[in-house]
């Protein structure tokens, strides 16, 4: 085959291969699809607002501690987004990860500090057992399909480091899961109430982490 002929049948063979080809939608920046997530968890809060208790809410957010820990809930639910989405762009740096270490920690002491109060919050008593168990069912109800949502929404990039991205994605919905307890959470803080919570966020954080890594893997 001559020069000419192989060249010519090289471009026709380029023109098939791009002749079915069709645009790519790109998508819309991390801190865009975090703050859409966002917006979902709030909708999501505000379908259930009408069954909270709005008055036993307003002097529990009067404790500093529980108001600290309500509003380290939800920067922790929000940094956790961003760094899930950021880490699910192939060429972002891991550091990303980090980025809610400091409002998780700023979570866990206020969270914390209700422990060491000598006097209880008025309208507010010790969770028993079966109430616990009441807190337990509602994050994992509300993380899951919050999680879903994430890990949906984290499917349409191509995260390289899937578990580290689903398990950041987990830590949003439990901190979210978390801040939407609140207005449902007429107890006073406890070290088993706060363990078990804490335990919670634990399991989601690492069955995203698991599952969630897998359905973000591709191939």
């Amino acid at each position: 085959m001559s020069d000419t002929a192989r060249t010519s049948s090289h471009d026709r063979l380029m023109d098939s291969l791009a002749g079915g080809l069709q645009p790519v939608r790109r998508l819309p920046g991390p801190a865009f699809r975090a703050l859409a997530w966002c917006a979902a968890a709030v909708g999501l809060g505000l379908a259930l607002m009408p069954f909270a208790d709005l008055e036993a809410l307003r002097i529990r957010m009067a404790v500093a501690d529980l108001r600290y820990a309500a509003l380290g809930a939800v920067l922790t639910a929000v940094a956790a987004a961003v760094a899930a989405f950021q880490t699910s762009v192939p060429g972002r740096a891991s550091a990303w990860a980090l980025l809610p270490l400091a409002p998780a920690a700023f979570w866990i002491g206020a969270s914390g500090a209700g422990c060491l109060r000598d006097w209880a919050v008025p309208g507010a008593d010790p969770a028993d057992m079966h109430q616990t168990g009441g807190c337990v069912a509602f994050l994992l109800a509300v993380s899951l399909p919050l999680s879903l949502v994430l890990v949906w929404m984290l499917r349409r990039a191509c995260p390289l480091r899937p578990n580290l991205t689903a398990a950041l994605a987990g830590l949003s919905a439990a901190a979210a899961a978390a801040a939407l307890l609140v207005p449902f959470h007429p107890h006073d803080a406890t070290a088993t109430d706060l363990a078990l919570h804490a335990l919670v966020v634990g399991l989601v954080i690492g069955a995203n982490g698991l599952a969630g890594g897998r359905l973000l893997r591709r191939g």
